[in-house]
């Protein structure tokens, strides 16, 4: 409906923005191929969710001094690390105590988890589990976040 120019809801607000036009019109906007998404192959099971790139595991109860380097060194031998990130807080400049690190295959990063959770980095018990996972969680109860 418009009035005066306006465009005005059923309930007769005014309405703004470009977001409130007809469903209908919204139905052009992903005709053709721009209308098909990238999407990250799943065998429709639980378990571990790959990433657009790899497989990532989430590490945590690093030491607040730990450094890339050290993190790099011990989970390199598993695989190629494609991408690793060891977040510091901006506060303190000190490491916030957990990294994301991503492998290019999933027996790498499968490996990297048995062998390393529970170990020992610097004086601290380090925890190593998948950062995306569909589904229950096999063993212990995890703290992560499930992707459903």
């Amino acid at each position: 409906e418009m009035s005066e120019g306006k465009r005005v809801d059923s309930a007769g607000r005014r309405v703004k923005g470009r977001g409130n036009a007809d469903a209908s019109q919204n139905d052009e906007r992903y005709a053709g191929r721009s209308g098909h998404f990238e999407s990250v192959e799943s065998d429709g099971g639980t378990g571990p969710s790959k990433s657009v790139e790899g497989w990532i595991i989430f590490v945590s109860g690093l030491n607040e001094e730990t450094n890339e380097e050290d993190v790099y060194d011990k989970f390199a031998e598993y695989g190629e690390i494609k991408q690793m990130q060891l977040p510091l807080d901006r506060r303190t400049g000190f490491v916030k105590g957990y990294a994301l690190i991503e492998y290019e295959k999933k027996p790498e990063a499968q490996k990297a988890i048995e062998t390393e959770n529970g170990k020992t980095l610097q004086e601290h018990t380090i925890t190593a589990e998948w950062a995306f996972s569909k589904g229950a969680i096999k063993g212990r109860q995890s703290t992560r976040r499930r992707t459903d």
